[in-house]
C-alpha cells in the first residue's frame, strides 16, 4: 500500500511497534540502558548491534523522531539535537579541520552568521558571496573548500538561493552541500533535489510549530559520497561509506559536545509534526494573501515574500517549492512610526520566534540585527523600518484587519 506523507507520519510509531499497543512512542527520560549480558553492551558500544548506551547520545524517543524526521526530509538518516544552532554547530564542528574553508550565504540567520564568525576565528576561514548566484558561490570555492552552506529562504529579506546552481557547482568539485530546511521545512522542499548532502532543520519552528519545544535535526540525505570526504576519522569509517557522515556528527557533535535533546521536546515536536502538511497550507496560504494586500496598502513601502510575482527569486521559488512559505518581512514608509504599529497589533504577537501558529512580529533591524551594525544590515538589504513575519494559521480575515488597524493607527 503506498500512503501519502501525512498518513505515514500519523503512524510512524503504531506501524513500528510500540509496548503496550500505543500509538505514539512514550516518553523516556531514562539516562542509562542496562544489558543483561556484557557481551551485548560492548556490542552496543562497538556498533556491531542497535540499541542505546547513554542518555545523551540518544533514546526510544529520540530515534522515533528522527525516524520521522528522515521520514519527512526522505533522507537516509537523522540525528536530533537540543536546537536548531546546535545542529548547525554540530555540522561544522564535527566535520571540519583548522584551515579548512568553507563558503557561506551572506544572508543568513544572525545567529547562524555570528556562528560563522567565530569558526573564521578559529581557523576554518569563511567566504560569504551571494547565494541566488551560484556563479558567485563557484567562484568562491577553493581547493580547501570543504563545505557550502546556505538556507532556503533568506531571514529576513527572503532571497532565495540558487540552490540547484549551487548544487551543480558543489558536484561538480566534491564539496559538501549542507542546506538550512527549516525556513521551508521538508513538506515544501527537500534539499536532496538539488543535491545537498545534509539539511539542517530547526526542529523548534514549523515543524514543532506550537512553540513549546527546541530541537534540531541533521539529515543525511544519501547524495554525497562520503568515501571522498577528507575528514572522516578512521574510526567511524565502519560499514559502508554512505554512513560515515552522518556517524561521525553523531558521535563528535552529539556525544562528545552534548546538546541532546530532552525526551519531553522530542515527544512534543513528534507530535506536532504529524500535522505539519495540514499547518503549512493553512499559514502559506495566509501568508500570500496577506503580502497580496499588504503591497497596495498606503504606507506600506515595499513588501518582500517570494510568492509576489515582482520578487526577484518568484520564478525560482515557484520551481523550487511546493508553496512559498510563512516568512515575509515589509518596510513602512518614513511618515509612519514603527513602533507605534507594532504596539497597535492586538492579534499579532511580537516575538522573535518563527515557525509558529501564531502570527509573530518583530523590528528586525532594533532587534536580531541589531549587533551586526548598520553598515552590515545595509549590505543585506535590511532597512530601519523593516518588520519581519511569521504567518501563522489563525482566520485570515482576523489578521487583515489587525494589520489595517496597526496601518489606520500610523496613518
Amino acid at each position: 500500500m503506498t500512503l501519502g506523507l501525512t498518513t505515514r507520519l500519523l503512524h510512524a510509531d503504531h506501524f513500528k511497534g510500540v509496548e503496550q499497543g500505543a500509538a505514539h512512542e512514550p516518553t523516556h527520560t531514562a539516562v542509562a540502558f542496562g544489558y543483561d549480558a556484557a557481551a551485548d553492551l560492548v556490542a552496543v558500544f562497538q556498533g556491531q548491534r542497535s540499541g542505546h548506551v547513554y542518555g545523551r547520545q540518544g533514546s526510544p524517543t529520540l530515534g522515533a523522531l528522527e525516524r520521522k524526521i528522515t521520514l519527512l526530509e526522505d533522507g537516509t538518516g537523522t540525528v536530533s539535537f537540543s536546537s536548531g544552532m546546535a545542529a548547525i554547530s554540530a555540522v561544522l564542528l564535527s566535520l571540519l579541520r583548522s584551515g579548512d574553508h568553507v563558503v557561506s550565504s551572506q544572508f543568513l540567520f544572525g545567529n547562524s552568521n555570528s556562528l560563522m564568525q567565530t569558526l573564521d576565528g578559529l581557523g576554518c576561514p569563511v567566504t560569504l558571496v551571494d547565494a541566488t548566484d551560484a556563479a558567485a558561490v563557484a567562484a568562491a570555492i577553493r581547493p580547501e573548500t570543504r563545505l557550502v552552506f546556505t538556507e532556503t529562504i533568506a531571514n529576513p529579506r527572503t532571497q532565495v538561493a540558487d540552490l540547484a546552481g549551487i548544487g551543480r557547482a558543489c558536484a561538480e568539485r566534491g564539496v559538501l552541500f549542507v542546506v538550512d530546511n527549516t525556513m521551508t521545512t521538508p513538506y515544501l522542499f527537500h534539499p536532496s533535489a538539488v543535491g545537498a548532502g545534509l539539511s539542517v532543520n530547526s526542529l523548534t519552528k514549523s515543524i514543532s510549530g506550537h512553540g513549546n519545544a527546541l530541537g534540531g535535526a541533521v539529515t543525511d540525505t544519501g547524495r554525497f559520497d562520503w568515501a571522498r570526504f577528507p575528514n572522516i576519522l578512521d574510526a567511524y569509517k565502519k560499514g559502508p561509506a554512505a554512513g560515515w557522515g552522518l556517524l561521525q556528527v553523531r558521535k563528535k557533535g552529539l556525544r562528545d559536545m552534548g546538546g541532546t535533546l530532552s525526551g519531553e521536546n522530542a515527544h512534543r515536536i513528534a507530535t506536532g509534526a504529524e500535522t505539519l502538511a495540514l499547518r503549512m497550507d493553512r499559514a502559506c496560504d495566509n501568508a500570500l494573501r496577506l503580502a497580496t494586500w499588504l503591497k497596495g496598502q498606503p504606507g506600506v513601502s515595499k513588501v518582500h515574500y517570494p510568492g509576489l510575482e515582482d520578487h526577484p527569486q518568484h520564478a525560482r521559488a515557484k520551481q523550487l517549492f511546493r508553496q512559498f512559505g510563512a516568512l515575509m518581512s515589509f518596510e513602512l514608509d518614513d511618515r509612519r512610526d514603527l513602533f507605534v504599529f507594532l504596539d497597535a497589533l492586538k492579534v499579532v504577537i511580537k516575538s522573535s520566534h518563527l515557525g509558529d501558529n501564531r502570527t509573530l512580529a518583530i523590528p528586525v533591524a532594533h532587534t536580531i540585527f541589531f549587533e551586526m551594525g548598520r553598515a552590515r544590515r545595509d549590505s543585506m538589504g535590511i532597512a530601519e523600518s523593516l518588520i519581519r513575519l511569521s504567518i501563522g494559521i489563525e482566520d485570515y480575515a482576523d489578521l487583515q484587519a489587525d494589520f489595517a488597524g496597526a496601518l489606520a493607527a500610523t496613518a
